[in-house]
């Protein structure tokens, strides 16, 4: 083992580096410019300005698929605001996924407040309070910027953005406004209609981009990630045509060229091929997988693990009476067949199960529930969840 890690050393060491800044093509990376996205900047630039007046703007909808430069265009704009010198206003980025829970999410937004947040200990409304009353006292203007907010209403429900979107008097005379992103364009439809009416402002669709602009983009990046004929044009129109054919995923695109220039560099090679970047899109999928099963609401997981247990597929009935059998063991509270039944569409969506309706002749339809991923893939990344790991 040693001696392969020296040889692994020693070939990198010796290799040509093909990369000058990686992290050009890193998720995290914001570009001065962002081609084909001028519109959209625009259209944000103009809900927010108001706030330059001591304004409060109207909430703002950013809606696109993944990869549609919903987050770069927020922030490049926020951090054009920000640059204005406006010294009470206060931005705070917070993904929800990522802070996971309805506390932590709230405690990224105290911290950009000023309101230390404890790791644990208080109920959400005790949170808030704080958070508004520090706002109030200072006056501080705050845009909320709430990342996959889709992911936070669908694990636990709206009552944050009922306080949100209700705190006028509480704040006065500092505000708050959201600028919230999400993939999904009917997460609303379960909103409470108190909170629809006064989130929903304004809206923004971002379409998907093109081959031709995907192509654009990432001969940018190219141009700053890599030396010189290191990702050649053919290079770079692969790699567009194949995240294009995928709903015109930036994100996936930019991902794409990086992982084959990786390739290419611990190869040895001088410039990214073909070869190169399908061995990045294998990599890609199965990395894809893995992270839509992590990021899962514990309920999904649950009933993925269910549907695990049938290796030849199942009808709703046994998958129902399975999925509640877990939940017991788990000590989770199992849902209504009916959301479960919508769960299995959200699921199917993913393309981690397939749920298709069978004809059973007189006898009517049912529908046939089977697992599209390695009972190793599932089990590796539910084994990383304390709720599942036994039951995995």
């Amino acid at each position: 083992m040693s001696d392969e890690i020296d040889e692994i050393f020693r070939r990198a060491k010796e290799g040509r580096a093909l990369f000058v800044d990686r992290d050009a093509l890193s998720p995290e990376y914001i570009p001065e410019r962002l081609p084909f996205r001028d519109t959209q900047m625009n259209s944000v630039a103009e809900v927010l300005a108001p706030i330059l007046h001591e304004s409060k703007p109207s909430n703002i909808l950013l809606y696109g698929k993944t990869g549609t430069g919903k987050t770069a265009v927020a922030r490049r704009v926020l951090s054009k605001l920000q640059a204005e010198g406006k010294k009470n206003l206060v931005v705070s980025y917070v993904n929800t996924r990522l802070a996971n829970t309805e506390y932590r999410s709230l405690a990224e937004l105290g911290q950009s407040t000023g309101v230390q947040i404890p790791f644990t200990g208080l109920s959400i409304g005790e949170v808030v309070d704080r958070i508004f009353k520090e706002i109030r006292a200072k006056g501080i203007h705050v845009i909320l910027v709430m990342d996959e907010i889709d992911y936070l209403v669908k694990t636990f429900g709206d009552g944050i953005l009922y306080e949100f979107t209700r705190s006028g008097d509480r704040l006065a005379p500092g505000f708050l406004s959201l600028v919230g992103i999400s993939n999904d364009l009917k997460f609303k439809e379960g909103l409470d209609p108190r909170v629809l009416s006064s989130l929903s402002e304004e809206e923004l669709v971002f379409p998907p981009y093109t081959v031709d602009e995907l192509r654009g983009i990432l001969t940018e990046r190219a141009h700053t990630a890599f030396r010189s004929s290191v990702a050649s044009a053919a290079a770079i129109n692969l790699c567009a045509a194949m995240a294009g054919s995928e709903h015109g995923d930036a994100r996936r695109a930019i991902d794409l060229l990086r992982i084959a220039g990786e390739v290419a560099e611990r190869e040895g090679l001088k410039e990214i091929d073909d070869s190169c970047i399908r061995r990045a899109s294998d990599k890609m999928e199965h990395d894809r997988v893995e992270e839509a099963i992590r990021s899962l609401p514990v309920q999904n997981k649950a009933i993925l693990l269910a549907v695990s247990k049938f290796r030849g597929g199942t009808n709703t009935g046994e998958l129902y009476l399975a999925y509640t059998n877990l939940c017991r063991r788990a000590g989770i509270e199992s849902l209504t067949q009916r959301r479960v039944s919508g769960i299995l569409a959200e699921l199917d969506l993913l393309g981690l199960i397939e749920a298709s309706v069978v004809s059973k002749g007189r006898r009517g339809r049912t529908k046939r529930i089977q697992l599209l991923i390695g009972d190793e893939t599932l089990g590796k990344t539910l084994s990383e969840d304390t709720t599942f790991g036994k039951n995995s």
